[in-house]
Order: C-alpha cells, then structure tokens, then sequence
C-alpha cells in the first residue's frame, strides 16, 4: 500500500478519498484552490497545498501544479476523484512518466473510452450490444444526413468527447439535422476543445442504467450490480438507485457478467461504470463508459457492503482483488439524492452563498441506514466556481418502498437554510406515483408536473 497519497479534487468526494487513506493508514495530501482556502474538508488531511486561484483551469484542472505537488510533498499516487483531472488520458500519462501512480486506469483506456466513438467500437468489439448509429465521428452534415435517412428519425447528436449533456441534440427530422449539427459542434468544440460529433438513433422512454465494474492489473474483473439513474435535469443525474427496479435477477447477472468480461477483455484496470440505455422492451443498448469512480458510487456501496474507494486504492497498489463475484450480493435497496446549491424554479440555476445553518439528518431513520456525503455546515459559504452539488443524502433500508419512505423522513430532518436546493423537489419526485412504481424512464422528471412548465 502507498504511504501517502495527493487527493485532486475538492467537496464531498475529497473527503471521501480523504477518510479512506484515513482508514488504511495512509497519509494523505489535499490541494485546493484560494477559493477552497478554509473550506471544512481540507482538516481531514495531513497535509495542504495550495495550487492556485479560484478558477478551476488555474488550480485544479492545472496538471502541472498537481504533479508538482505531488512531487514536493512525496506522494507517489494521486487520487483524482471524480471530474476536473479524473478523465484526462494526458494527465494519467504525465503520471507515469513521473514515476506517480494515478489512482484509476491506465491511459490508453481512458482515452479509448473517452473518445465516445472509439468506445463505441470498443465494446462492440469485446461483445457488448449497442444503439444503432455512427461507427466513427461525423465528417460533415451531409454524412449525418445519409446516416440519419438509413437509421431512421429521431436521432441523437453527441458530442464524441462529451458528457453532462453539452453538444448533444435530438433531431426529428432532415431540417432538424441541418441546424442542431453546427449548433451542437460548436457547443462541443467550447466545451471540450473538440467539435466532433456521432449519432445515434434516438431511443424513446429509455432508463439510464449503469453497472459497476472493479479491474485488477492480473486481468480478472467482477461487477457490483447495477444502478438506476433515470431521474434527470438537463441531462444531469439528479436521484439514483441500486438495484434498479427494471432489471430483473436475470438479467443482472448476464448482463453484469458480460460487462465484468468485456471490461478485463479489453486491459481494463481499477473501478469504472458502464452506462446503457435500455428500450421499453428491456434491451440494454452500451452508450458510454466512465473511466472513474461515478457520483454515485455509495448506492453500490450501501448494497454490497463494498468499499469502492478501498478498493480503487489497493487495485492502483498491484493488490490482486480479493473479492469473487460470488462474494458480491446485494441486500436491500439504496437511493441517492444529489443535494445542489441550485433553484428548481429557475431552470436550476446554481445559487452559491453562505449556508445560514445546517444539520443533517439522524444516522437511522424509519428501519433505514442514514449516510450524509458531504462537507458543508453552517456558516461554510459556497463559492461561485464549480459544480452547485454540496453534498449526498444516502439512504439505505431493507426494500424499495421503505427505502423511499425513510428517504423522505431524512430529507424532511435534514436542516438547510440560505440557499435554494433541491431538497423540497426531491421529496416531490420520491413522493410520486410515476417513481415509486418504478415505472419511470429519462423523460420522467420533465413530465412529472413537478417543475415549472418554462422549466419542463
């Protein structure tokens, strides 16, 4: 095991890194940002080092202040969390060159895997069904046109190194594809420094279903079940749930077997999540793999009694895995509600400031397991630069519907006040009867009647 590792990231996820090392005895370094100066996580650490100012593409999208203090702090591994650096083939690469170990894969499969196109092929290659569509990036609308007439309307434009939604666009028609190609481009090329773009037939009423999958370096790889995570703004995970209520005992181990395969088949190493798009007729269709630890990995957690964050740490240390898929079962059920310093009313509108006073909720609640991911208390004032989401309300009971009963009694515990959130929209959606049936598809949160029509 190392001894001391750097964490390059700050939030929730910091903090979660950061009580790992705790637990295995390793030191740990945390970097932030002027903006980050005082913030709470960074008492969890051994060490502090401060990387530059508060916008991210100077302190912690900046390789090279990383490696930097990765060198004069001597940490020999980074954990890059999730965002920001998490995903960067270049950057795992500058890590090895340096003698670092970056907590997660390696970076041909980062890069593979990134380029959403390329991971198309991929994993078509190693077995894995996927939607129908382009096999490499669109050269031009015309390519797009030809394609589109030979797949059938609607279609998807995505960005081939995108996620979060940006440069992504449904066409219903021709006329639709003409103007949402150039439109989406561009949103590409400034949200990722990349304009390409590749489609893929629009499935309607799909659920975002994702498997979790763990790698080692000797090449054997198992799965953890999988995640629901259909409930969406803006194309942006709001609430997710293991197991998902539309996958059946049989179709989990099949499926998860098959993606666990697929995965070491291709050199895979460490944890990482495969995201499929099942139809109205339960087909799984492959849409991307993320190469990183996921949000929202506690789900998993919660119904495995696996630590993820262990595990990431003694894979990326050359331990073999010690566990089978025949130790993985899931007990109960486990929902996550993402809790973001943002207005629901106003199309999400992030709403940084000063959180007047809170209080999570009790660690047991109505037969529930009560889990708060997060650093904030009161007084902590959140800054203007990154991502609205402050923290993770986890809920783990013995079923589905007592799950959903004892997530609402912790969000209605939960005290947070001086911003908006998303809290009172969540209790909403848990409450509906479209979600507790499990009946609900991508589409659902727009529908639901639970958001201002400007807003739907």
């Amino acid at each position: 095991m190392f001894r001391r590792i750097l964490v390059a990231n700050r939030g929730e996820i910091a903090l979660r890194v950061l009580r790992a090392c705790r637990e295995l005895g390793v030191e740990s370094v945390i970097v932030y940002s002027e903006a980050d100066r005082d913030a709470p996580w960074l008492e969890h650490a051994d060490q502090r080092v401060c990387i530059g100012p508060a916008r991210a593409d100077r302190s912690y999208l900046d390789a090279g202040a990383i490696l930097q203090a990765a060198e004069q702090t001597d940490a020999r591994a980074i954990h890059p969390g999730y965002g920001f650096l998490s995903e960067n083939a270049v950057f795992a690469a500058r890590c090895e060159q340096q003698g670092i170990t970056f907590i997660g894969p390696g970076p041909d499969a980062i890069r593979r895997m990134g380029d959403k196109a390329e991971a198309k092929r991929t994993i078509a290659g190693a077995g894995l069904p996927t939607i129908p569509g382009s096999k490499d990036v669109l050269p031009d609308t015309a390519a797009a046109a030809e394609l589109a007439d030979e797949i059938g309307f609607p279609v998807l434009l995505k960005a081939t190194a995108g996620g979060g939604g940006k440069g992504m666009r449904r066409c219903d028609s021709a006329d639709d594809l003409v103007r949402a190609f150039s439109e989406a481009s561009i949103e590409a090329e400034k949200a990722f420094g990349n304009p390409g773009l590749y489609m893929e037939r629009f499935l309607e009423g799909g659920r975002h279903v994702e498997f979790q999958i763990l790698c080692d370096t000797a090449g054997q790889g198992i799965h953890l079940g999988e995640r629901e995570c259909s409930v969406q703004r803006n194309h942006q995970k709001l609430i997710e749930e293991s197991p998902s209520p539309g996958v059946s005992a049989e179709l989990r181990k099949t499926m998860g077997e098959r993606v666990a395969q697929a995965s070491a088949a291709i050199g895979y190493r460490n944890a990482g999540t495969v995201e499929f798009l099942m139809d109205a007729e339960g087909r799984l269709y492959f849409m991307e793999m993320n190469t990183r630890l996921q949000v929202e990995h506690p789900v998993t957690e919660m119904v495995t009694g696996v630590d993820l964050v262990e595990q990431q740490l003694r894979v990326a240390a050359g331990q073999p895995l010690a566990l089978s898929q025949q130790d993985i079962t899931l007990e109960g059920h486990a929902i996550e509600l993402r809790i973001n310093a943002e207005d629901p009313e106003q199309n999400f509108r992030p709403d940084p400031g000063e959180i007047s006073h809170f209080a999570p909720p009790p660690e047991e609640i109505a037969g529930a397991k009560v889990r708060w991911d997060s650093a904030i208390r009161s007084g902590y004032r959140i800054p203007p630069h990154y991502d609205s989401m402050i923290g993770k309300l986890i809920v783990h009971g013995p079923d589905r519907p007592r799950t959903i009963d004892a997530a609402i009694a912790a969000l209605d515990a939960m005290e947070l006040r001086g911003i908006h959130s998303t809290v009172a929209l969540q209790r909403r959606i848990l409450d509906h009867p479209d979600f507790r049936s499990g009946q609900y598809d991508v589409n659902f949160l727009g529908r639901s009647g639970l958001l201002p029509a400007s807003n739907g």
